[in-house]
């Protein structure tokens, strides 16, 4: 199992628990626009099915932005020069993605809610919730780093079993690095490892669908028959 990271932030959690109720994260916004986030493990098909539903929403006259993990102009060439390396830690794993995540909420997705927009988000921070914690980083100290995150007012969760993500990646490419979670130790063969470590995520994902309301989506289904699906219900989110 990974290494276990704990920090001051996590204890200070646990002594005064009123904190986390103040976290922005567990209140509702209060912006005019709406936010849609779809979370899921690599292989998942939740960024073809935000892709679709996008086409859906622009063909129906709605305005769209649409913002993905790891996107940020500030700091994202930097996240995948250090990954080239091989060498990140958890913790400044975890650092470098929140730093992404802060620039692309302040200057993206608040201003588009803001001024009335719907914003498409491919992974939120709760992809952070699930892959931190699968690395070893305290989960209290992981959801404190994004205390300023804003809560959505849809978190799509497309949940697929490892063995079809696995098959799905290796059907073009082997896993990545840091995909496989080969630096935390768990296996030294890519698919074991990926298999391993996404196994671990996904079991943080599941505890999360009741925490923050996760609308659960078979990622298995055809794609055609899952988009209706997911139409249907962001449709209900968004009110139109």
């Amino acid at each position: 199992m990974p290494r276990r990271y704990n920090y001051f932030p996590c204890r200070f959690t646990a002594r005064y628990p009123f904190v986390r109720k103040l976290m922005r994260l567990f209140q509702e916004h209060n912006y005019p626009g709406k936010l849609i986030v779809v979370e899921g493990v690599d292989g998942s098909g939740k960024s073809t099915q935000l892709s679709l539903l996008r086409n859906w929403l622009e063909s129906r006259g709605h305005s769209v932005i649409f913002t993905e993990w790891n996107s940020s102009k500030l700091i994202s060439k930097t996240i995948k020069q250090a990954k080239r390396s091989n060498s990140l830690i958890p913790v400044t794993f975890s650092i470098l993605h929140a730093t992404d995540f802060a620039d692309r909420l302040e200057n993206i997705i608040i201003p588009a809610l803001k001024a009335g927009l719907i914003v498409l988000a491919d992974r939120y921070c709760f992809t952070a919730f699930a892959r931190d914690v699968a690395r070893g980083v305290d989960k209290d100290w992981v959801r404190n780093l994004y205390g300023f995150a804003i809560r959505p007012n849809g978190a799509f969760y497309f949940q697929v079993p490892v063995e079809v993500s696995l098959q799905r990646i290796a059907n073009s490419r082997l896993p990545g690095f840091y995909e496989a979670g080969m630096d935390v130790g768990l296996s030294p063969d890519p698919k074991e490892s990926y298999q391993m470590f996404q196994s671990i995520i996904i079991n943080e994902y599941d505890k999360m669908i009741s925490e923050f309301g996760f609308h659960s989506m078979p990622a298995t289904r055809p794609i055609h028959e899952q988009q209706m699906l997911f139409r249907e219900q962001a449709a209900k989110v968004l009110g139109i």
